[in-house]
């Protein structure tokens, strides 16, 4: 009968174990959710900026074609940024340029400039997976990060290139994504993606980007000066590289419209 309390005690330490656990389970949502929510909180506030871009195509044999582009994001309050995305060379993309409106709830406005039969053509939802101006970037990943826009679950811990990082599993909730999952690698100190692996529609890796080289602007706004994106089934690649980053330039929402597109220059 003595042991009895002891007995007690081990059962009670088991059933509150069992808890735990099942909490932990529970909770791989929410962690998800909560580490994503902190991506975007760290990120709000920047404004308007500009910056230049090199774009670097490589096919699967290894030639290359660089591309020269201006780019300009106006942040917008209560919903997604927008972005003018310019090409100024070489001569056969030269005057070309896309608008992105990106929105929290609602399925992004994408429209492409093509200077050569000075038309604008509307990306449709149905088209936001197809590969933007060649490169091994699609049309969605033009768009702003909206926490609406995603099923996120706390995936594990682990280190990349050095530094402690969550890694999150992003599920589209958008039909048309051409991705079924992202894998996020996002760093503990500052909540910066390191790393992102996409999955096609049947499941299968696709495509890796890593950003790399990351700079602090205006004592807050961390953004990486190369990004690499690697296609596994195709060989290909795309590199950015960004330069003379500039914020708080006096963008406003007259920037950002179709006649904008026209006149870009």
């Amino acid at each position: 009968m003595k042991h009895k309390p002891y007995a007690l005690i081990s059962s009670i330490i088991l059933v509150l174990f069992s808890l735990n656990q099942m909490a932990i389970a529970q909770t791989a949502q929410e962690k998800g959710l909560q580490i994503a929510k902190q991506r975007k909180e760290l990120d709000k506030g920047w404004g308007s900026s500009e910056s230049d871009t090199t774009m670097i195509l490589r096919d699967a044999q290894g030639n290359e074609s660089i591309r020269s582009i201006r780019t300009k994001a106006l942040e917008v309050q209560g919903d997604g940024d927008k972005g003018l995305t310019i090409f100024e060379q070489p001569a056969d993309v030269k005057g070309t340029a896309f608008l992105n409106f990106s929105h929290v709830n609602d399925a992004d406005e994408q429209w492409l400039y093509l200077p050569a039969i000075k038309r604008v053509k509307r990306i449709s939802s149905r088209n936001k997976s197809g590969p933007f101006m060649s490169s091994e970037f699609a049309y969605e990943d033009m768009s702003s990060f909206e926490l609406a826009k995603y099923e996120f679950t706390y995936l594990r811990d682990e280190t990349f290139n050095g530094q402690d990082c969550f890694v999150v599993e992003s599920i589209p909730t958008d039909e048309y994504s051409g991705y079924t999952k992202i894998i996020n690698w996002i760093d503990k100190q500052h909540y910066r993606v390191l790393k992102s692996e996409f999955y096609d529609r049947k499941k299968a890796l696709l495509k890796t980007m890593t950003m790399s080289n990351y700079q602090q602007y205006l004592d807050k706004y961390w953004r990486p000066l190369q990004l690499d994106v690697v296609n596994h089934q195709t060989g290909k690649s795309t590199r950015l590289i960004i330069s003379d980053i500039k914020f708080n330039t006096g963008l406003d929402d007259n920037d950002f419209n179709k006649n904008s597109l026209k006149r870009a220059r």
